[in-house]
């Protein structure tokens, strides 16, 4: 179960590890990458953070080994910016939720549309 704090916490981190990407990583490698959400472990050590980038697998999985490369560095800048006991350790994974949703939408205007006939 997640408390205010912890949803709050992710919230920032969101925000933070989405600026950090976009503004301070230089890798060529790292495609548009957007941050979809943060999942913090119940005693605040780990993070995972769920990513959607553009593009096909090949542009995924050349950002998911950019991302992680950069954890540690993206870990280094973020316990300069916040005042925290422990900042949780990052590991990225793809999020596949927005492109099942896509999908589905899909499926949806193919269902809608009247059959000839």
């Amino acid at each position: 179960m997640q408390t205010n704090r912890m949803a709050r916490l992710a919230g920032q981190l969101q925000q933070e590890i989405a600026t950090i990407i976009h503004q301070e990583l230089k890798d060529p490698q790292l495609g548009f990458v957007t941050i979809t959400r943060i999942e913090l472990s119940n005693d605040l050590r780990h993070a995972k953070a769920l990513f959607s980038c553009l593009g096909g697998a090949g542009e995924r999985e050349s950002s998911q080994d950019a991302l992680d490369r950069a954890a540690r560095f993206i870990h280094g800048l973020l316990k300069k910016r916040f005042r925290l006991k422990v900042i949780p350790e990052l590991v990225f994974r793809y999020d596949a939720s927005i492109e099942r949703s896509v999908a589905l939408s899909d499926t949806f205007e193919q269902l809608k549309k009247p059959t000839g006939g």
